[in-house]
């Protein structure tokens, strides 16, 4: 990061600026359009991995908001062929991210987009309809399936695979947040939502339609535990963990009287050489 050094300072100085006077300025729009560039090119990061765990890297969403009260509203309009085939509305600082066949990006036809600011790595597959929010990272060999979302600043891994209609949340307020993470080779379910800086370890599996949240506490079958967010902590899914949708008996007589229970996500076992063959990802498709 030392030599993006004068960006982030620039940027932290933006911060505190009205949108008024980020366009007073020329150079403004300069730095912000640097910034924007690293971050297409995976080179800085809403949140980095380090010996600790996870940072939130503060002034990239900083630097993200910058270029929210920098931007103006206009209408876009994408032609192919001559053709105009749909617009949209939006800032000015965030148009569609720009491939090309060197980026060795596969993004199937059918609706899916990528804002400008989000990064996806070589081989990284999209299939139709998908979106992609601004300051997302997306690594290596990962598949965001149909109607899936990865949200603003959520941070995937490699070899990830992100099932039809999942839900990645997105994160941007408040700045020092942290951002969903989904760590190497995990494999979401259909249908599941994972959301408020939850963190999902290493070859974890999230059975179809599982939500992950900060108010809904996961019991691990396996060790006996439960696992929550906490002030200082967020929702950690350990390594390997297979987690389902389940539920628990509601508290309170009303409840025993009707036989009501609440959702809760169970770890039932951890991954094993059945659990890998069952969720092995295909090469070919990649």
């Amino acid at each position: 990061m030392e030599q993006y050094q004068q960006i982030k300072d620039l940027i932290i100085a933006f911060s505190s600026l009205t949108g008024d006077q980020l366009r007073a300025d020329a150079g403004v729009r300069e730095i912000f359009e640097q910034f924007k560039a690293l971050l297409n090119d995976g080179k800085i990061r809403a949140a980095s991995p380090d010996e600790s765990g996870w940072t939130v890297n503060q002034w990239v969403k900083q630097g993200i908001l910058v270029g929210m009260k920098l931007g103006v509203l206009v209408e876009h309009h994408v032609e192919l062929g001559g053709f105009e085939r749909f617009s949209y509305i939006d800032k000015d600082t965030y148009p569609l991210h720009r491939f090309s066949v060197a980026d060795s990006v596969r993004i199937v036809p059918g609706g899916s987009s990528v804002r400008d600011g989000a990064y996806l790595a070589p081989s990284v597959v999209m299939m139709p309809p998908s979106y992609v929010n601004v300051g997302a990272y997306v690594d290596e060999g990962s598949m965001i399936d149909s109607h899936a979302l990865v949200g603003s600043c959520a941070q995937v891994g490699k070899k990830v695979h992100l099932s039809a209609a999942v839900q990645v949340g997105g994160v941007l307020e408040p700045v020092g947040a942290m951002p969903v993470i989904i760590e190497d080779e995990v494999m979401v379910g259909g249908n599941c939502g994972i959301y408020e800086g939850t963190i999902v370890r290493k070859r974890a599996v999230i059975g179809t339609g599982v939500i992950l949240n900060g108010s809904t506490p996961v019991y691990d079958l396996v060790n006996g535990t439960i696992l929550r967010k906490t002030a200082d902590s967020p929702l950690v899914i350990p390594e390997g963990a297979v987690v389902v949708a389940g539920s628990r008996q509601a508290k309170g007589e009303f409840a025993a009287e009707h036989g009501l229970s609440i959702y809760t996500p169970l770890i039932i076992k951890y991954r094993d050489e059945r659990t890998d063959s069952a969720t092995a990802l295909e090469s070919a498709l990649r």
